[in-house]
């Protein structure tokens, strides 16, 4: 019989706590869906990445932050490593996406890191 109490107070609080989150939830602000997976998705979200440790992209920051080369140049390898490994199994807009992305990418890496050389040769 003791049994029989616990596992009914049991469900009842699992209940409860089912319908605080469920409250919760339905509280908070609507949620963008999100976008299907996909190739095109992948490296547009790891170009957005790139930039963003770039520099080149900043969310609700006063000041523009301070880029983050390694970790920029290790994304760009990444996608580097992606392009090597899809060779010749992405469609042509796919590939045209990614090939963009790293030429962009590239050029963006030197032209940050140009920008970081002369304002530490400025401070120095």
């Amino acid at each position: 019989m003791s049994d029989e109490v616990t596992n009914e107070s049991q469900q009842e609080s699992q209940q409860e706590s089912q319908q605080e989150s469920q409250q919760e939830s339905q509280q908070e602000a609507p949620r963008m869906p999100l976008p299907p997976a996909s190739f095109l998705f992948l490296v547009l979200s790891l170009r957005a990445q790139c930039e963003i440790q770039l520099g080149l992209m900043h969310y609700g920051e006063a000041e523009k932050p301070e880029p983050e080369l390694e970790l920029a140049r290790h994304t760009i390898d990444l996608m580097g490593v992606l392009h090597e490994k899809t060779k010749g199994n992405l469609s042509l807009e796919e590939h045209r996406m990614l090939e963009n992305s790293l030429t962009e990418l590239r050029f963006r890496y030197v032209q940050v890191s140009d920008e970081v050389a002369k304002a530490a040769a400025q401070k120095a």
